[in-house]
């Protein structure tokens, strides 16, 4: 399972990347916005900065909801970096952006799913990825997970070439959870991916390797 951020903090970007497990990144106007980043020209710089950070795809959101908005947003947003991603929000006006940039071979990731139905859209449509927000149906008491299982069985069915992209993770029980379903992709902010990092006997072995080479050290310190 490849590993995204979600985020636009360069800092938290950085340490994913140094960290040795970052294969792309996923941004959104809230996540740019929470950054200060806003108006079209500092957007689209931020971008930039991004793409030299990471070695792997960006998600790039449009922000028009009309199909020609999007079509003009996404080639400003194609043409800044080969590794940007067009992403398009789960509408019809968004799933006919993705077929338009699918056959123009611009690789896209249709937002916003919350269901099989839509997942099996965007698929058609050749989206190459799909996220679904597995955390805000948890809220709703939906269970994201399953909705990630519905969507692995249809798109192995079919022998479907979309990569799913599991969004709005929030912690390490949806990244096993979702590891262990078979997503492809899933995306969550530092925080959770570094939450793997802990376990309390990893930490109590740890110290107990350090005591014992302490004293082994000051054993053989001692005058004979």
């Amino acid at each position: 399972m490849e590993f995204f951020i979600d985020t636009a903090n360069l800092s938290d970007i950085t340490k994913a990347q140094e960290l040795g497990v970052l294969d792309g990144v996923t941004t959104n106007p809230s996540l740019m916005a929470k950054e200060g980043i806003t108006g079209s020209s500092k957007i689209l710089s931020h971008y930039k900065e991004i793409c030299a950070i990471v070695n792997g795809p960006v998600s790039a959101e449009v922000i028009g909801t009309k199909y020609d908005d999007m079509i003009s947003e996404g080639k400003i947003l194609a043409d800044l970096d080969e590794k940007i991603v067009v992403k398009l929000p789960m509408t019809s006006d968004g799933v006919r952006a993705v077929r338009y940039f699918s056959d123009q071979r611009i690789k896209t990731n249709c937002t916003l799913i919350f269901s099989a139905g839509q997942a099996l859209l965007a698929a058609k449509a050749g989206a190459t990825y799909v996220s679904p927000f597995i955390g805000r149906l948890d809220d709703i008491s939906v269970s994201g997970l399953d909705l990630i299982s519905e969507i692995r069985l249809i798109y192995d069915n079919y022998m479907f070439n979309t990569k799913i992209l599991a969004a709005s993770v929030r912690n390490s029980a949806h990244i096993l959870g979702c590891a262990k379903i078979g997503a492809d992709v899933m995306t969550s902010p530092l925080s959770a991916i570094t939450s793997l990092l802990n376990h309390p006997l990893t930490t109590s072995g740890l110290d107990q390797f350090l005591k014992d080479h302490l004293q082994a050290k000051n054993v053989a310190a001692q005058p004979v």
